[in-house]
Formats: structure tokens, C-alpha cells, sequence
């Protein structure tokens, strides 16, 4: 589930064109809040009752019902005690959703089958995104983690694999580069870390800059800068030069479910070399 912003060329103001592949993948929650292989769901231990399944598909909150289920309504119910929502349940019926999307407040649900008003069955899941970097890599290196793109603008750009260990859908709204890599996203280099209107994430599918990426519960995807944070600038950032240099940068994931940031420090080094790009750059995590 990707919301683009109008298309930029790639090669309009240092390749600012951005984006973010994305997988699909749904991940399922049984009553106890567990994510992974499908559960019952249900108010009672055998799987008898009335709510059969309750998972989380995507961005989708999906209540099954028994084909038996003397039920007329659903409710969930936030972790405030508020109400998030009702669903009306057809004669027939076995199966109403709820769109929780990734602006929804973490913590533990409870889902409330009724009959004329009254609770016929109840049970509760938590949703609780937990987004982890588990790989970050630099096309220039590793170009076969890359889009199928010029090997000029692939080079300057890295990739970065996240995973979603949590039983609810999170975004990935932002992806930025601070410190000591050629070309940051702060005031030193692209300065975009502080806008609203810029992700830094680029899609391979559409050439374009992207402002968010979904990532469901138990999945694992990959996405890729744009601003071009491993690129030499004359003029901007630092240059690579015949001796050894060496620093340090923070990569950061800026995320919509709590408004977290998820960080992790990298060592940097870079020198000049006799590759067509002049310059050998090897990273590694602190």
C-alpha cells in the first residue's frame, strides 16, 4: 500500500526521484495477540464459539464468524475503551472487517460479538508494531540488492531491509542519512530531514518518490533511498580523497504508529580508488 507523490525524473535536482518496494503479506493474531500462522480467535479454548478467527491482514482487522453464530453485531473496542468501530452482521453472514490502516493507537483490542445488545462472546488482541533493521547495504557494493537501474544512480544509493516482528502494521514515513556519508539528509547535504513533504524512499516500480511504506505484521521488505546519500558532490558533503577516511552515521527510520524513530549507527570508511567511480566505500554497524 503505497500513496505516491507526483512523479520527479531521477535526474532533476541530484535524483531526488524516491520510493519503496512492498510486499503484501498478511499476518494473523490469534486471541493471546500472537502473530505468525492463523489462530482461532475465539472466546473458548476448543474453537467452538461464535468468533472463529480474528486476524490482522494487511492493514485490515478481520473478524470470522461460525457458521452457527447467533450474532447481529461486532464492536471493537480501543485500548481507551472508546469505541472503534461496529459492523452489522447479515443473516448468514461469517465474516465482517474493520480498516485499522497504520494511524490507529497501539495496544490491546477487544472485539465484542452481540445479539439484540447483548454479548454473546468477547475476546481481545494486541496490535503492536515492532520494526526492526535487519540489513542496510550500499549499491555500489551490493548491486544485486538493487533495482534494474544505471549503474551510475544504483551506486549512489542503499538499500535497506526491515522487519515487522510485531503483531500490528506500522509505515516507514521517512529514511534519512545523518553524519558522515557523503551526501546526508540533513543541512549538510539533501536537507531534507526536517521537511514534511519528503520520505527519501524511492520505488523502483513507479520511478517516484513515495510517502509512505507499509510493512504488515511478520513481514520482512525492502526499501531503497533516492537522495542519493553515497554520492560525491563538488561543492557539497565530503569528498573522497587518495587517503583512508573514516566516520560515523546514524541510519534512520521515522515511523507512523506512535510516531516512533528507529536508528542504527554504522562505521563508515571511504578512499579513492581506480573504480570507474573513483572512490571505494565499505560500511559496517557499530
Amino acid at each position: 500500500m503505497i500513496r505516491n507523490n507526483p512523479t520527479i525524473s531521477r535526474r532533476n535536482v541530484l535524483r531526488t526521484a524516491a520510493g519503496a518496494a512492498l510486499v503484501s503479506v498478511a499476518g494473523c493474531l490469534t486471541d493471546d495477540g500472537d502473530s505468525g500462522t492463523p489462530g482461532d480467535g475465539t472466546d473458548s479454548p476448543d474453537g467452538q464459539g461464535p468468533l472463529q478467527r480474528v486476524a490482522v491482514e494487511g492493514t485490515t482487522l478481520v473478524v470470522e464468524l461460525s457458521p452457527d453464530a447467533d450474532v447481529d453485531q461486532i464492536n471493537l473496542i480501543q485500548p481507551n475503551g472508546e469505541l472503534f468501530g461496529t459492523r452489522d452482521v447479515a443473516a448468514g453472514a461469517q465474516q465482517v472487517s474493520f480498516e485499522i490502516g497504520t494511524s490507529y493507537a497501539p495496544g490491546d483490542y477487544s472485539v465484542i460479538a452481540l445479539r439484540d445488545e447483548e454479548t454473546v462472546a468477547e475476546t481481545s488482541l494486541s496490535l503492536q508494531p515492532d520494526l526492526e533493521i535487519v540489513e542496510m547495504g550500499i549499491g555500489r557494493n551490493q548491486p544485486e540488492k538493487m533495482w534494474d537501474g544505471p549503474r551510475d544512480e544504483i551506486a549512489e544509493e542503499a538499500f535497506v531491509t526491515v522487519e515487522n516482528q510485531g503483531s500490528g502494521p506500522d509505515a516507514i514515513t521517512k529514511l534519512l542519512f545523518i553524519g558522515d556519508v557523503p551526501y546526508p539528509s540533513d543541512e549538510e547535504g539533501t536537507n531534507y530531514a526536517d521537511s514534511d513533504d519528503i520520505s527519501g524512499i524511492y520505488d523502483p516500480q513507479s520511478d517516484s518518490e513515495v510517502n509512505e511504506v507499509i510493512v504488515g505484521a511478520g513481514e520482512q521488505i525492502t526499501v531503497y533511498s533516492s537522495r542519493s546519500p553515497f554520492a560525491f558532490v563538488p561543492g557539497a558533503g565530503t569528498s573522497c580523497t587518495e587517503d583512508e577516511q573514516s566516520g560515523e552515521f546514524e541510519l534512520i527510520l521515522e515511523t507512523q504508529v506512535g510516531d516512533s524513530r528507529i536508528e542504527k549507527g554504522y562505521a563508515i570508511q571511504y578512499s579513492a580508488s581506480s573504480e570507474p567511480d573513483g572512490c571505494d566505500i565499505t560500511i559496517s554497524e557499530t
